[in-house]
């Protein structure tokens, strides 16, 4: 896309600190950074978001991710690393090209959970789980 931030990224249009970089995948530093070493790993190509993400991406990013979350780490002494991924507007996507955020994470740093958590019963547990091996199903 040719209005795309991270495509335009990858093309080298626009600027950005690179810390890894191969054949599917960039990571960067974010410029909206919650902690010193907040990192994205992106797709090169193209990809809204990870339902349209295919196996073969989805497998390079994650071992990209792997490695920066690694580095991180390393290089910031933190005490955690929190991975951060929306889609779709309603799950938080505000840039729609599939990245990850690898986040720092410091005891009693304050970012908040993300959720409230909740304990379902456990044949609503069993349910769901039908109905997703019933859509994975659907998707082979």
């Amino acid at each position: 896309m040719d209005d795309c931030i991270f495509c335009r990224i990858v093309r080298g249009e626009l600027p950005a600190s690179k810390i890894h970089e191969d054949a599917h995948t960039l990571s960067f530093m974010n410029i909206m950074a919650a902690h010193p070493g907040h990192a994205l790993v992106i797709v090169k190509p193209h990809v809204d978001n990870i339902l349209d993400l295919d196996d073969s991406l989805a497998a390079a990013v994650f071992q990209s991710t792997a490695r920066v979350a690694r580095a991180v780490k390393a290089a910031t002494g933190c005490d955690g690393v929190t991975l951060f991924q929306a889609n779709e507007v309603a799950g938080g996507q505000t840039v729609f090209h599939f990245h990850i955020h690898v986040l720092p994470r410091f005891t009693d740093d304050r970012l908040l959970p993300f959720w409230p958590a909740s304990a379902p019963p456990r044949d609503a547990l069993d349910a769901m789980a039908a109905r997703l091996r019933s859509a994975l199903a659907g998707d082979a």
